[in-house]
């Protein structure tokens, strides 16, 4: 198990120098956030990022994510141009000592919350999914407050890219996706770049768009669509675990055993009767997870991949980028550390 831990570059408050404190400490989990979907990031981008990170006496090893053109999720005549690009950053993050990539092919938006600092009972800030929220929001009418989307979109340019999805089915979405990673995966073996997909989150449609990295059914058909070692899985916890249809414990226990989790995002949630959540402490009893049964199947089946504490809160009184901040993230690995610590002192 190598713990990793995300950070957003030079502007992040959390720097790589607060990071480095946090005892077994091993990867920085970063990427070039200057370059739009689809385009090339430049060999001297990748080596300042490379150099800040092993300065800081870090390694530099996985990057999160390389974004997925829509294009290429709509299986239109202008993916090829994205693929290629796609295909070359491969290479080059490969070359730069890059190990896992993690990417995602949700349409349009990308993790969904309502909330972004919901008060919690014991005063800290979380995000949230609240059915009810949802329900009153509307993304072409500009009734739409939602964090981890491209809000580079116009309400006109939404609408547009909304009705080309509208035409897709997820039989479509599902052909788009093979088609990709027949192109990417051959790639990623040459290079020794693991790539790693993150399940939609969370695992169901939202307004109308499809989603189909959602659960075990869809996570087998995903890995059989090039059945390869280097084609492996995200497994987020937290996105998987919002729906109560997904057994956490047992999925990790079937994919690392498999050896198909090549990266695994660290999170627990509290599931409401409503099919609504919120973002919790990672300690078990604060959530509707078990972590420690997570962890405890890693350690069986030899997980040598990379963790990391995924969004935390926002405790005592700290500011930051909603879901990552520094302390809450700090305490989830240092739980992570407690938990593997124990089991390997145990055999």
């Amino acid at each position: 198990m190598k713990l990793s831990f995300r950070w957003y570059g030079v502007d992040d408050p959390v720097t790589l120098e607060k990071i480095r404190q946090i005892p077994n400490m091993h990867s920085i989990v970063t990427a070039v956030y200057d370059v739009p979907p689809g385009e090339l990031w430049s060999r001297e981008s990748i080596a300042a990022l490379k150099k800040t990170v092993e300065d800081a006496g870090l390694h530099f090893e996985v990057i999160e994510s390389v974004p997925v053109h829509e294009d290429i999720k709509l299986g239109k005549p202008t993916r090829e141009r994205y693929i290629e690009n796609y295909k070359e950053n491969i290479r080059r993050l490969g070359e730069a000592g890059i190990k896992c990539i993690c990417y995602n092919f949700m349409p349009v938006f990308d993790w969904t919350r309502t909330q972004l600092d919901r008060q919690l009972p014991d005063g800290s800030n979380a995000l949230v999914y609240y059915q009810d929220q949802i329900s009153r929001m509307d993304p072409l009418t500009g009734e739409l407050s939602l964090p981890g989307w491209d809000a580079s979109y116009t309400k006109e340019s939404l609408k547009q890219v909304f009705d080309e999805y509208g035409k897709l089915t997820e039989e479509d979405l599902w052909e788009n996706l093979r088609y990709f990673l027949s192109e990417i995966i051959p790639v990623a073996e040459q290079s020794d770049v693991r790539m790693a997909i993150h399940p939609d989150d969370p695992p169901w449609p939202i307004f109308g768009l499809p989603r189909i990295i959602t659960g075990e059914k869809n996570l087998d058909r995903f890995l059989k669509l090039v059945d390869s070692p280097y084609n492996g899985l995200t497994l987020c916890t937290g996105s998987l675990g919002s729906s109560k249809e997904n057994d956490i414990v047992h999925l990790v226990d079937k994919y690392s055993e498999m050896g198909r989790i090549h990266f695994l995002h660290f999170r627990n949630v509290l599931l409401l009767p409503d099919g609504s959540f919120e973002e919790s402490a990672h300690y078990s009893a604060c959530g509707s997870l078990d972590m420690v049964g997570i962890l405890k199947v890693l350690h069986k089946n030899g997980f040598t991949g990379y963790i990391r504490p995924d969004h935390g809160r926002m405790i005592w009184g700290e500011t930051g980028k909603p879901g990552y901040g520094l302390f809450d993230r700090a305490l989830g690995a240092t739980y992570i550390n407690g938990i593997w610590e124990t089991l390997e002192r145990l055999g």
